[in-house]
């Protein structure tokens, strides 16, 4: 019987893991976002955009396909790139095939940004994820874990 209700205790609803994944998600992405405009004048999802620029075959996307790639909206991507674009980090071009489509393209400036930054944020997340506890302090690191632990049975 103790067996049954400690299991009822513990047993985590999928809705439940994935509030906690939400949570988890906003804590460290806010505090990723301000250390990143800190050190490096980009926002996390500015430096996301650019990776994502870096790694396609030509250095550019669709801004279409860039949105569904770092899952924004197409006018929030637009914005995104607009902010890049006057940071000298990346620029529009205009599809050669139909003058509809508009691709951003990676610069010079956002290659160099992107090598200097990424494994910069990349140590400063480990290490966030690494002290959850003492950083976050309003996140429960056990309801953290189980949660992880239930939505990754629950992927197919």
């Amino acid at each position: 019987m103790r067996k049954q209700l400690e299991d009822s205790i513990s047993a985590v609803t999928t809705a439940d893991a994935w509030a906690q994944l939400s949570l988890l998600a906003s804590a460290v992405d806010s505090e990723l976002d301000r250390w990143l405009g800190d050190a490096f004048r980009v926002s996390a999802t500015e430096l996301r955009a650019l990776e994502l620029l870096s790694r396609a075959s030509d250095k550019e996307l669709r801004v279409n396909e860039l949105a569904q790639r770092i899952g924004l909206n197409a006018s929030s991507v637009t914005r995104l790139v607009n902010r890049l674009e006057a940071k000298g980090l990346a620029r529009r071009d205009l599809c050669a095939d139909d003058g509809r489509g508009v691709y951003a393209v990676i610069d010079e400036a956002g290659e160099r940004l992107l090598a200097d930054a990424r494994p910069a944020a990349d140590a400063h997340l480990a290490s966030m994820l690494g002290q959850l506890a003492a950083r976050f302090p309003q996140l429960d690191t056990g309801a953290t874990k189980r949660a992880l632990g239930e939505l990754g049975e629950r992927i197919g």
